[in-house]
C-alpha cells in the first residue's frame, strides 16, 4: 500500500509539472502548442483563457496528427476507399473532442467553369460531412460547408490535377454554449492521453519512489 501511494504521488507530481509546461505564456492569453504528457488539460485550460488561441492550438495538432485532406476523381464527388479510410481516422480524432467544431473546405482543379467548380467543391464538402456523420459526428459540429472551387489550387495548372480535387477538414472553433470546465466525458480524454503519453524518456523510467532509473 505504501508503494502504491508513493507511486501515485509521483505520478501526480509529474502531471502537475506537465501541466505547468504544457502552456507557455508569451502574452495575454497566448499559449504555445502543448505536446505530450498533459496535452488535454493544457488545451482545456487554454480554451478557458483564450478560445481563439485554443482553436489555433487544436488546429495545428489536428493537422499534425491526422491527414486532413482527401482527393477525388475527375468531375466527381464520390469518396473512394482511400478517402473513406482517411475520413475514418479524422472521425476518430474528432470524437475525442466533443466540444470542438470543424469546417470542411471543398476544392476543384481548374478544368471547367468557375460556377460549375464552386458547386462541385460544395458537393465534395457535403460528401465528407455526410460520411463523418455516419461515424458518429453530429452535423451540428460541422460548422459550415465552404467551397473555394478552383480558386486555391495546390498546383497551378489548367490540366486535370488530382491534388487540386480535394477537401480539407479544419478546426473552426468551439460549440456554442459548450461547458469549458472539465466534466466526466472530457476527463476520459485526459486519462487516455496521460496513459498514451506517460512513457519513459530516453531509456529512463520513474521508479515507485519517484526517482529516475535507467532501463537495462
Amino acid at each position: 500500500m505504501k508503494t502504491l501511494l508513493t507511486a501515485t504521488a509521483a505520478a501526480l507530481a509529474l502531471s502537475g509539472c506537465a501541466q505547468e509546461a504544457g502552456i507557455s505564456q508569451s502574452g495575454a492569453g497566448s499559449a504555445a502548442l502543448a505536446t505530450g504528457f498533459g496535452d488535454a488539460t493544457a488545451i482545456n485550460t487554454q480554451a478557458m483563457i483564450d478560445a481563439d488561441g485554443a482553436t489555433a492550438m487544436l488546429g495545428t495538432r489536428f493537422a499534425a496528427e491526422v491527414d486532413s485532406t482527401v482527393t477525388f476523381a475527375f468531375n466527381s464527388s464520390q469518396l473512394d476507399a482511400t478517402a473513406m479510410a482517411v475520413l475514418t481516422t479524422q472521425a476518430n480524432w474528432i470524437r475525442q473532442f466533443p466540444e470542438v467544431r470543424f469546417r470542411v473546405y471543398g476544392h476543384t482543379d481548374l478544368v471547367g467553369s468557375a460556377a460549375y467548380n464552386k458547386r462541385l467543391g460544395l458537393a465534395r464538402a457535403n460528401a465528407v460531412v455526410n460520411f463523418l456523420s455516419t461515424q458518429g459526428i453530429s452535423r451540428s459540429r460541422l460548422e459550415a460547408l465552404v467551397s473555394f472551387g478552383e480558386t486555391r489550387p495546390v498546383i497551378a495548372t489548367q490540366s486535370p490535377e488530382q491534388q487540386n480535387r480535394r477537401t480539407v477538414t479544419e478546426v473552426s472553433g468551439f460549440v456554442k454554449g459548450a461547458p469549458m470546465l472539465l466534466n466526466g466525458k472530457y476527463a476520459a480524454v485526459i486519462f487516455r492521453e496521460y496513459v498514451i503519453s506517460a512513457v519513459p524518456i530516453s531509456g529512463l523510467s520513474v521508479s515507485a519512489t519517484g526517482t529516475l532509473a535507467g532501463q537495462e
